[in-house]
């Protein structure tokens, strides 16, 4: 292990904690600005919640994965909806499937996705049917009384008052902001090249520059500071680096893709046991041996819905409990669906 490595790891956990952060901020500030009314009719619609999380967990990458996490963990979307985003995503080992064999990448992404949606519907078909929430995030979205209750932006007047007199926190949180979007375009920190990921980072950084430079006082103070990054930052980013520290140091004392070659009788048990490790690389090798014909489809098919890429890690800052959950359910699902499709020939 040696010091680019580490800093690699440190600079991909600076960069999820951002992102989940920035999700966070603008879903903070869009209940605020609605006062709390878009929230209300979203939570009452969970079957719109499990179809919309399934298509953001369709979406290559983990980007979708980390919104739906940062919308449950404010309560907005069920334990149902996580686990369909869980199951229809697979990291950024979607890319490289597409890349390699596009056909059955599409055919695995809506696979995926639909075994997703069915098993969200059949939890949310319990939950419904016992008149209660196995599984709930504890909720983090507030609304204050008070005169700040609603952000009132773009004033001139309030604008001038912001800026005659700026606020350190106000002017450490631009900063840094503006800081980490340059960077992010010059490809310091995050995708090096242009592609619609690292897009979504700059205008998502853009929303959140326009929100910190507007936003009355109170929401930098109370909403921002206090909501948003005392209660998440340094957990999501110390378990998110953490982990890639483990596995990288895991990895200098066992090749677990040379592991995976040498167990072949094991396969299907290894693709879901493997599965669960929180990291984009191991399952590649579930990929290469479907590409050269050494396995079937259903292996590729049980690894891809057990695993979810680093989607999971900032749900494991917030809740190792749930965490645990969503991977057992996630490994069930992988072995009834895989061991299926297994024995009649997939």
């Amino acid at each position: 292990m040696n010091f680019p490595s580490v800093f690699g790891t440190f600079k991909e956990a600076l960069v999820i904690t951002f992102f989940v952060l920035i999700i966070l901020l603008i879903v903070e500030y869009i209940h605020v600005q609605t006062q709390g009314r878009w929230s209300r009719s979203f939570q009452n619609k969970e079957w719109f919640q499990i179809i919309l999380s399934g298509l953001l967990g369709s979406t290559p990458g983990c980007i979708g994965a980390y919104t739906v996490v940062s919308l449950y963990t404010h309560g907005l979307v069920g334990f149902a909806a996580l686990v369909t985003t869980m199951i229809a995503t697979f990291g950024d080992e979607a890319f490289v499937i597409l890349a390699m064999i596009p056909e059955t990448g599409l055919i695995l992404i809506g696979v995926t996705f639909l075994i997703g949606i069915l098993v969200g519907f059949i939890i949310f078909y319990f939950e419904k049917k016992n008149k209660k929430v196995y599984f709930q995030a504890r909720g983090h979205l507030e609304l204050h009384k008070g005169e700040d209750v609603k952000c009132k932006c773009l004033h001139i007047r309030t604008l001038k008052q912001f800026y005659s007199n700026i606020s350190f926190d106000r002017a450490i949180l631009l900063t840094v902001i503006i800081l980490f979007f340059v960077f992010m375009l010059t490809g310091d920190i995050g995708p090096e090249t242009w592609n619609w990921v690292k897009v979504t980072f700059v205008l998502l950084l853009a929303i959140t520059i326009f929100i910190i430079a507007t936003v009355p006082e109170h929401f930098i103070s109370q909403h921002l500071w206090k909501h948003v990054i005392r209660k998440h930052l340094l957990r999501i980013f110390l378990w998110t680096w953490g982990t890639f520290l483990f596995l990288l140091v895991l990895n200098q004392f066992l090749d677990i893709n040379h592991w995976i070659h040498t167990n072949p009788v094991y396969m299907m048990a290894l693709s879901i046991m493997v599965g669960i490790i929180p990291e984009s690389g191991p399952h590649l090798i579930f990929i290469t041996l479907f590409a050269q014909g050494q396995i079937p489809f259903s292996i590729l098919m049980a690894n891809s819905i057990v695993q979810d890429g680093h989607g999971m890690l900032p749900l494991l800052a917030e809740s190792r409990k749930q965490f645990i959950y969503v991977k057992l359910i996630n490994m069930v699902a992988g072995a009834i669906f895989g061991y299926t499709a297994l024995a009649i020939g997939i």
